[in-house]
């Protein structure tokens, strides 16, 4: 085939060095933002808070730009045949055997954070903080891929069914590498490359698999993107509205076993 293995790579890193150079241009904003912490949470200063509450609409260009993309290519005859000739390519023309680290690879990402943590290397917010903020991305994102599943149901490139369009796993994957990317890049940004290439390789792997075809995939990295960009943006009204700076006992964190999802609670008496 004209279309490579190689082309599939080297145009995910090009994804992921975009969605890179857009954050850095950002940067700039999130050192100047009105968010302190503390031993009790993130503390919000009031006065100043109010000019972010406008949602910064730059960081979310490109990842919505890749939602729009995999929306295009359901009625679109050209990308509909990319979609093709990639799963002949990846798959097709010579059958493998599937293989399921991209089950639990989805997940590496988030589990970083937690264990550089539990070693010392703190990130941006303390474990309250940044576990509120990974369950709002994974509500936003569980919500989001699953309507667009029933609302628009493509065959899968192995026919085991019409839930197709978006890749879940690789919703999951970057969702957590922009955690990662968020909660590290004041530290070191090769925290954030190494989330986002493990995000890379889980949607590789669903193609790999034969379970997604390349748009699937590309949508659901924008989705996973998008939602913890808007966890951080959401979180802050939420914590200054619910908690007001209180200490939580209770902690609440999405769970995953074996292909399905649910909810765990740590309550400290």
């Amino acid at each position: 085939m004209s279309i490579s293995i190689f082309k599939i790579i080297t145009t995910a890193v090009l994804t992921t060095q975009l969605a890179f150079a857009l954050q850095a241009q950002t940067g700039d904003t999130a050192k100047n933002s009105s968010l302190s912490m503390d031993s009790s949470g993130l503390k919000m200063n009031r006065p100043t808070a109010k000019v972010k509450d406008k949602l910064p609409i730059k960081p979310l260009l490109i990842p919505m730009a890749m939602i729009g993309l995999g929306f295009v290519s359901i009625e679109n005859d050209g990308l509909k045949k990319l979609n093709a000739e990639l799963e002949d390519e990846v798959y097709a023309e010579n059958p493998h055997k599937k293989i399921s680290i991209d089950n639990y690879l989805q997940f590496a990402p988030a589990a970083a954070v937690y264990g550089l943590n539990a070693m010392g290397i703190k990130g941006k917010h303390n474990l309250r903080d940044r576990s509120m903020i990974y369950l709002i991305s994974n509500i936003i994102l569980n919500a989001t891929v699953y309507s667009v599943k029933k609302l628009s149901p493509e065959l899968r490139p192995d026919s085991a069914g019409y839930s197709s369009f978006p890749s879940g796993h690789t919703a999951e994957a970057f969702a957590s590498a922009e955690f990662m990317w968020q909660e590290y890049k004041g530290v070191s940004p090769a925290y954030g490359i190494a989330g986002y290439l493990l995000a890379a390789a889980t949607g590789y792997l669903r193609m790999y698999n034969n379970k997604h075809w390349f748009t699937d995939v590309v949508a659901g990295a924008g989705i996973g993107m998008v939602s913890t960009k808007l966890a951080y943006w959401l979180y802050p009204k939420i914590q200054r509205r619910l908690f007001k700076d209180k200490p939580v006992n209770t902690l609440v964190l999405p769970t995953y076993q074996n292909g399905i999802f649910g909810v765990g609670m740590v309550h400290k008496f």
